[in-house]
């Protein structure tokens, strides 16, 4: 095996370690994307004033919260009107996330290898991470109007 400088190894391990870094970043932002669609399903369900009890509500939360990330999407997309670009990027996601999560590293070991391979893993794991933080922005959004709505419903009420 020839002889590599410590300063080389030095810089291949702090780009595995940069890789490794991104990846967690990717997971996290599909968690991310994951907790935001069972807020605006929770918003969607309060609107509409499918939630008789706050017991109802909690139990209903909770139960959400166990469900996988197709799931949550599969449910979304029939009940909340997304543009044609916002629910390919949702399943285009969601499709992703589950490469990341699952499979990431049985299919790329040996790009983990080489500089060249761990750089683009690290570049595609940044756009996957740009990509659910833009789209969890934008359900953050919609459930924020969802929640102004709610909130005027309850003024008028009370």
């Amino acid at each position: 095996m020839p002889y590599r400088s410590s300063r080389q190894q030095l810089m291949e391990q702090q780009q595995s370690k940069e890789l490794f870094s991104y990846f967690g970043l990717a997971v996290y932002y599909g968690q991310a994307l994951e907790q935001q669609l069972v807020n605006l399903i929770m918003m969607m369900k309060l609107a509409e004033g499918k939630v008789p009890a706050e017991e109802d509500l909690e139990e209903l939360y909770h139960r959400k919260l166990g469900n996988s990330l197709g799931q949550l999407v599969n449910e979304i997309r029939h009940h909340f009107t997304f543009t044609e670009e916002e629910t390919e990027e949702l399943v285009s996601i969601w499709k992703d996330r589950n490469r990341i999560v699952h499979d990431y590293f049985k299919e790329r070991i040996l790009e983990t290898f080489s500089e060249e391979g761990r750089k683009a893993m690290i570049q595609e794991l940044k756009q996957f991470k740009d990509r659910a933080k833009r789209l969890e922005d934008k359900l953050q959004h919609y459930t924020q109007q969802l929640y102004e709505q709610v909130e005027g419903l309850d003024h008028i009420q009370t």
